[in-house]
């Protein structure tokens, strides 16, 4: 086991977030985001990424807070989860990005078992850098494929 993780860093309003690089496709410019009705509120739309068609949450509403509100530092994070042959690739909505940081498995706390306004499933640790607190996402929980249609059969 590695000493030490590699994570994007990122803004959800005044909170920082962290996600498991190796996750981590590749990250765009906010833009071109075509809304898809009858979607439940996490899900923004779908975006063209090269001749495919990746659906974009707003990792903010997913997470059970406000919505983004998109601005000129809004990016989209493309991440791929799930197992070959299909992983599934979907786009997170977030208010900015921060850079890749080296968080040391002994700098990482398990997720509260209150607090924090998350379901703890959704937090895979707390790590600290610099006396300040990264909210680690577990991505598998965040983006439960199921989970999410099943929110859509809930619109009316």
């Amino acid at each position: 086991m590695e000493a030490e993780h590699q994570y994007l860093s990122f803004r959800l309003g005044e909170e920082t977030f962290g996600l498991g690089i190796l996750a981590v496709r590749e990250i765009i410019a906010y833009g071109g985001v075509t809304d898809v009705p009858m979607m439940p509120a996490c899900v923004r739309g779908v975006i063209n990424l090269r001749g495919a068609v990746v659906p974009v949450l707003d990792l903010a509403a997913r997470l059970g807070r406000a919505p983004c509100t998109t601005g000129r530092r809004s990016c989209i994070v493309i991440v791929e989860c799930g197992q070959a042959p299909e992983p599934q690739v979907l786009g997170l909505l977030v208010d900015a990005v921060n850079a890749v940081l080296d968080i040391d498995a002994g700098k990482i706390e398990p997720p509260p078992s209150f607090g924090a306004g998350l379901r703890n499933d959704f937090i895979a640790g707390i790590g600290k850098v610099d006396g300040k607190f990264v909210i680690l996402v577990n991505l598998e929980a965040v983006l439960n494929v199921p989970e999410i249609a099943a929110m859509a059969g809930d619109v009316n």
